[in-house]
């Protein structure tokens, strides 16, 4: 059960960073054009006193050894659930895949820190989990290399995005 823990410099205050977090025009700029993803769509957002809920269903595009993309079908398809609580600050979330959801878990937790004047460091805790006999390693490590790798790029779309003069 491999646990992630993912560090990326963002160069913004906090609030600068959830409020693009939220922004939809922003996350569906990333998600398609600077992440590669197929399909990206927010579902529902709704912003409460206490916490910010948001769902979403994408389809990154995930190079995949013959076994799982015949598992797969049509390719990796999921629906992520996340809760922003206001109080403490942190982002936690669910993605449940359109395939074998009673058996893959992928979630976690991000937060920020100060580094800096006018960055923030991104911190982010994710569990991977397959429990697929003879397949679950292959899973896991095929998730870990790609969610590591789409977590680097997505703090380089936002660094260039803020860069760009897009943030405000």
């Amino acid at each position: 059960m491999p646990k992630l823990m993912l560090n990326h410099e963002i160069n913004c205050d906090a609030d600068t960073f959830w409020k693009l977090f939220f922004n939809q025009d922003f996350n569906v700029a990333m998600y398609k054009q600077g992440l590669g993803f197929t399909e990206f769509q927010v579902l529902e957002q709704r912003d409460g006193d206490r916490e910010t809920f948001r769902k979403v269903h994408a389809s990154p595009k995930v190079e995949m050894p013959g076994p799982l993309a015949k598992m797969f079908g049509g390719g990796l398809k999921y629906t992520e659930e996340g809760t922003f609580d206001k109080g403490s600050k942190i982002w936690r979330w669910k993605m449940t895949p359109s395939s074998m959801a009673d058996k893959i878990k992928n979630e976690g937790t991000m937060r920020l820190e100060p580094a800096g004047a006018g960055k923030v460091r991104r911190i982010a805790e994710i569990l991977i989990e397959a429990k697929i006999f003879g397949l679950g390693g292959m899973i896991e490590g095929m998730a870990d290399k790609s969610l590591k790798e789409g977590w680097e790029n997505s703090a380089k779309f936002m660094n260039k995005w803020i860069a760009d003069g897009k943030a405000t």
